[in-house]
């Protein structure tokens, strides 16, 4: 009986897994494939940079979700792939660079130390916060709409067979994982 229980989940998992295997190939196909213009691919690899960078505590992804369901020559890849460089490990990094460069142009919160902070300063604190977000998200996102540019076209010169590469490793995957 527990044989058989075992057996069932394990055929059960496995069909998942081939499916989401399924899906990580078609993806890689579309992402690589010229479905999206060097430019677009950068623009929303630039735009998914921005968004990330600022405080959205997390409301960002669901406006990426809102992004790639009312634009569609947005690519969703590279929209998403801003994720995986600004990630929550970063984003304190970002957050204190932020507050540290709105402080330096709008000057110091008057009643507030890092020692005693103080709610009546909140206000105050969140604008030198958004501020110096604002401007290293500019900072960061033309740059990166640049290097994204250039890899995207780097890559369709150089005809790299990257797909056919990670499928082999995929697909070799679930041979090993079959034996």
């Amino acid at each position: 009986m527990i044989r058989a229980r075992l057996a069932r989940w394990w055929a059960q998992l496995r069909r998942r897994l081939d499916r989401w295997a399924e899906r990580i190939r078609t993806e890689l196909r579309r992402a690589f494939a010229d479905e999206y213009s060097s430019v677009e691919v950068s623009r929303s690899f630039a735009l998914g940079v921005f968004i990330t960078m600022l405080p959205t505590l997390g409301t960002g992804v669901l406006l990426f979700f809102l992004i790639a369901w009312l634009f569609e020559r947005v690519s969703k890849i590279a929209l998403f792939a801003s994720v995986l460089v600004f990630n929550p490990a970063v984003k304190w990094g970002v957050y204190g660079a932020s507050f540290t460069l709105g402080t330096v142009l709008l000057g110091p919160v008057e009643g507030a130390t890092p020692t005693a902070p103080t709610l009546s300063a909140a206000n105050d604190v969140v604008i030198r916060l958004v501020v110096g977000n604002v401007i290293l998200a500019v900072v960061a996102a033309v740059p990166s709409y640049f290097v994204c540019h250039r890899v995207v076209k780097a890559f369709r010169a150089a005809d790299l067979a990257i797909v056919e590469s990670v499928e082999g490793i995929v697909e070799g995957d679930e041979d090993a994982a079959e034996e």
